[in-house]
C-alpha cells in the first residue's frame, strides 16, 4: 500500500497495528511484521515490534502462546480485543472529524 505522500512519514501506534494483527488470530514476530506491512503499509524492525510485544502483554492485552517450533507466537487477550474496539471507535472520531474540517477548507 504506497503512500501518495511518503515524506509525512509514519502516522501510526505500532501497539494498535500489532492488536488488529492478532484480532485475526495467533501470529509470531515474523509473520506480524509481514501482515503489518500488508494490510498498513508500515515496516517495523524487530526491535520495534518486540518492544511493543513486551508493552502489549504486561498490560495482559496479548499473551504468549506455548511454541510448536523455536518460533514464539502471540495472541490477542479479551482485554486487548475490548482495548482495540475503543481505540478503533476513537480513530473513526477522529477520521470523521478530519474529513469534515478537510470539506470544510475547501467551501
Amino acid at each position: 500500500m504506497a503512500r501518495r505522500t511518503p515524506e509525512l512519514g509514519r502516522f501510526t501506534d505500532v501497539a494498535l497495528l500489532v492488536l488488529i494483527s492478532l484480532a485475526e488470530g495467533q501470529k509470531h514476530g515474523y509473520r506480524m511484521i509481514s501482515d503489518i506491512e500488508e494490510f498498513s503499509g508500515t515496516s517495523l524492525e524487530p526491535g520495534t515490534l518486540y518492544g511493543a510485544l513486551m508493552r502489549l502483554e504486561e498490560r495482559g492485552w496479548i499473551e504468549a502462546v506455548q511454541p510448536a517450533e523455536r518460533r514464539k507466537p502471540y495472541r490477542i487477550t479479551d482485554g486487548g480485543r475490548d482495548a482495540l474496539r475503543e481505540q478503533l471507535a476513537t480513530l473513526r472520531r477522529i477520521e470523521q472529524a478530519g474529513v469534515r474540517r478537510v470539506a470544510w477548507g475547501t467551501a
